[in-house]
């Protein structure tokens, strides 16, 4: 997986406002140079090393990560602690001076067989390093279930939280996946949920929202 990604900037400018008022911000509009993502760390339970790799879009409005080792389970086969699987995912995301970015939303796909009475929930948490603000969405899925799935995370602009102007902050971005038999006998069934598709290739996507920073 590489560490670094740089990526050419787009052409695309703000829409304006009147000489007195700020551009105003449009939620997938990069700036006009170069981004650059490091791409500081990636581990967990449910991304061992080599199991997870991160890329930007083309159009540097959203990036992918790929999983193929992401499954939480319970019942036959699973081991005790296979029923909660997790990955943080830490970028450094180098935009041009006077942008700010949030992660607008987030579009999630999977795999799922949930027996009759099993529960799986998926979640997700979005903060920036040293701030208090942190967005979380949470989905539940309940049994009987087999079948892909896909959900997305959605923010509203005013609710977004935003890189700090001015200061680079690390972006993190926790997943988790977790199960539980409920009703299920898990000595006779197994239940699983995972953040891959059948074919063992997935890519969950975040897609970007700019804004301009304030004049110092």
């Amino acid at each position: 997986m590489p560490g670094v990604l740089f990526v050419g900037g787009a052409t695309a400018a703000l829409l304006a406002g009147s000489a007195l008022v700020p551009a105003a911000p449009t939620p997938f509009t990069p700036p006009p140079d170069k981004i650059v993502i490091d791409v500081a760390s990636v581990n967990g339970s449910g991304c061992p090393l080599g199991t997870a790799a991160v890329a930007l879009a083309p159009d540097h409005t959203a990036f992918t990560v790929t999983y193929s080792q992401y499954l939480a389970q319970v019942g036959l086969g699973a081991q005790p602690t296979d029923f909660r699987k997790n990955c943080q995912i830490n970028l450094i995301v180098h935009v041009p001076q006077g942008y700010s970015y949030a992660v607008a939303s987030a579009d999630y796909r999977g795999y799922a067989h949930l027996e009759r009475g099993a529960r799986a929930t998926q979640k997700a948490s979005y903060y920036f390093q040293g701030s208090p603000d942190t967005a979380s969405r949470t989905h539940t899925f309940n049994g009987a279930f087999d079948n892909d799935w896909q959900v997305t995370d959605s923010t509203d602009w005013d609710q977004l939280v935003w890189a700090p102007c001015g200061v680079q902050r690390n972006f993190n971005i926790n997943t988790e996946l977790r199960v539980g038999a409920g009703t299920s006998d898990p000595a006779k069934t197994n239940s699983f949920v995972a953040m891959d598709s059948a074919d063992g290739d997935i890519r969950t996507v975040y897609h970007f929202a700019w804004k301009t920073c304030p004049a110092r």
